[in-house]
């Protein structure tokens, strides 16, 4: 069976084989895996200077065990879910809700966080997440998405200057302490499967 499934995402050797089992089951893993982006959002670790969210590394591990279209459908659902004005965002509600919110500060990592699982998804269905490196130039490349996108937008509202020193700089190793746990837990819990299997 490990065969079968070297070049499909985690999630698809749990999903059932009749369509419409298949399709409600997807339907309930995208909006559990909304419930857990806004939990990570909401879950704080003090490192540094900084509080550090969980979501970043939800998003890596979501997109991972999903795959590019669900992975990607996960995070499209829980923007639709801000823009609405539900209190699922780090800074909700405290800092507003819906679509004002999400043109503000942290607008750029949003649109981030839709990139990377489009990255670690397609990385995750043709295999990489078995293996630690692979994976992890994989991650690398999302967290920068993230990021790029959320530097650029910020640079637009305070200046390329302040953005860099609030916006990437402290969020820097705190991201990739995630990444490195993201690139060791996938193929770690791929190995598991197979000895399983």
């Amino acid at each position: 069976m490990a065969s079968a499934i070297t070049a499909r995402p985690l999630i698809s050797a749990a999903l059932p084989n009749d369509r419409t089992a298949r399709l409600i089951t997807q339907i309930l893993l995208v909006f559990g895996g909304t419930l857990l982006l806004t939990l990570s959002a909401k879950t704080k670790v003090v490192l540094g200077p900084v509080d550090m969210s969980l979501q970043t590394l939800a998003i890596f591990l979501i997109a991972a065990t999903f795959g590019m279209r669900l992975g990607v459908a996960t995070l499209l659902i829980y923007l639709a879910e801000g823009a609405m004005g539900w209190p699922v965002f780090q800074g909700t509600p405290e800092k507003g809700v819906g679509i004002a919110y999400m043109m503000g500060s942290t607008g750029g990592y949003l649109a981030g966080f839709v990139v990377a699982a489009a990255v670690v998804g397609w990385a995750a269905d043709r295999g990489w997440d078995r293996s630690v490196f692979k994976f992890l130039g994989a991650l690398l490349i999302a967290e920068f998405a993230i990021m790029l996108l959320g530097f650029a937008w910020l640079a637009t509202l305070i200046g390329a200057e302040k953005s860099w020193q609030f916006g990437v700089l402290p969020f820097i190793l705190p991201d990739l302490i995630k990444v490195g746990i993201a690139a060791a837990f996938m193929p770690a819990i791929w190995s598991f499967w197979r000895k399983a299997d």
